[in-house]
């Protein structure tokens, strides 16, 4: 077949790297360069159906784009309703088809969404309601009536918030079935093989996999599973760990530096975009959006102001509004507002200066 006939089909590829999470290495990392250009310039119907939805029109689109953006909501037609719809749309021929099945999909995501809020909420009650569950090195949950397209995310919600191999389970047509998510360097694939005999089947890899059980074999299964865990598991592994690659001055953060590093992209797993760390660090004007996301202008003495935002770590509210210094972690992004370009940090983490 002629490269001319392949070359529409490299956004779809695009697509194909980022939501799986292969690395962006090697052939991948070019495929990615080449197919998010096709995503940015010249996507099928479908996809521009989507990318309008999504309310990324306009915008340049990244792995992160699609990761965080498009990723799952292609995935929800399939969790919440049936996959068809997502192929259907990827195959439209007409704007207005695709856009009539991506309107669809987005609904679709929107109850994976509420979905996801709420059985996250119940989960997390549950092991801060249960000491055992607390103090355990693992979290192994079930409830009858959690829905099964969405365990998976709720299995890496409970890591963000208690950070150790987690499993998921609901009930599904009279078994168990399962989700599991894993942290930083622990193999949960072998941590449930050792379960194997307890087990209907399973399978997966080192970060996640998939297991069913009969109901009278999951208080064994998670007894033994959390023994398992306990025995191998390293304590530093059960704490969030950031990856930094340099300490960074602000006075050398600017719009040429920026885009020397954005010559590494595209970014995504094995080639992530570079983390700083910044030492006396000074915040103004925080305050906190959707009651989980921090918003500050930070600076250090001599240098500029950076617009500055955390996700999910409001919990840092009235540490940074003291006036006092802190070290920051972040990434250095690009805000695009009303076509309006600026630098802006993206914050991993912050430590406060012991007193």
């Amino acid at each position: 077949m002629s490269l001319d006939r392949l070359y529409p089909f490299m956004d779809l590829l695009a697509i194909s790297i980022a939501a799986d999470l292969v690395p962006i290495t090697g052939e991948n990392r070019v495929m990615a360069y080449f197919g998010l250009r096709q995503l940015n310039f010249n996507p099928r119907p479908g996809l521009r159906a989507l990318i309008k939805v999504a309310a990324l029109e306009g915008k340049e689109l990244e792995i992160t784009s699609i990761v965080f953006g498009l990723g799952p909501r292609i995935n929800a037609a399939g969790r919440i309703a049936h996959a068809s719809a997502a192929i259907q749309m990827l195959l439209a021929h007409s704007e207005e088809e695709a856009l009539q099945l991506a309107r669809q999909i987005n609904l679709n995501n929107r109850d994976r969404q509420e979905y996801d809020v709420n059985i996250t909420r119940e989960a997390l009650s549950m092991i801060e309601g249960d000491e055992l569950l607390r103090l355990a090195k693992t979290t192994v949950l079930l409830k009858d009536d959690w829905h099964k397209g969405v365990i998976g995310i709720v299995a890496s919600r409970c890591i963000e918030k208690y950070h150790r191999p987690t499993i998921i389970f609901t009930n599904s047509q009279g078994k168990l079935s399962g989700s599991a998510r894993s942290v930083t360097g622990f193999d949960v694939y072998e941590a449930i093989a050792e379960c194997s005999d307890l087990l209907e089947q399973f399978g997966g890899h080192t970060y996640a996999a998939g297991l069913t059980l009969k109901p009278e074999n999951f208080p064994a299964f998670r007894e033994r599973f959390e023994a398992v865990v306990a025995s191998r598991i390293r304590e530093e592994q059960l704490i969030p760990q950031v990856e930094i690659d340099t300490k960074l001055d602000f006075r050398d953060i600017t719009g040429r530096f920026y885009n020397v590093v954005n010559q590494m992209a595209p970014f995504g797993p094995q080639n992530m975009r570079p983390v700083f760390e910044s030492e006396q660090v000074y915040a103004e004007f925080p305050r906190i959006i959707k009651d989980q996301h921090l918003k500050i202008h930070v600076y250090q003495q001599g240098s500029q102001s950076f617009e500055a935002i955390g996700f999910g770590l409001a919990r840092y509210f009235e540490g940074v509004a003291t006036g006092k210094p802190f070290r920051l972690c972040y990434q250095v992004t690009e805000n695009n507002y009303r076509d309006q370009k600026s630098l802006q940090l993206l914050i991993k983490d912050i430590r406060f200066y012991e007193k």
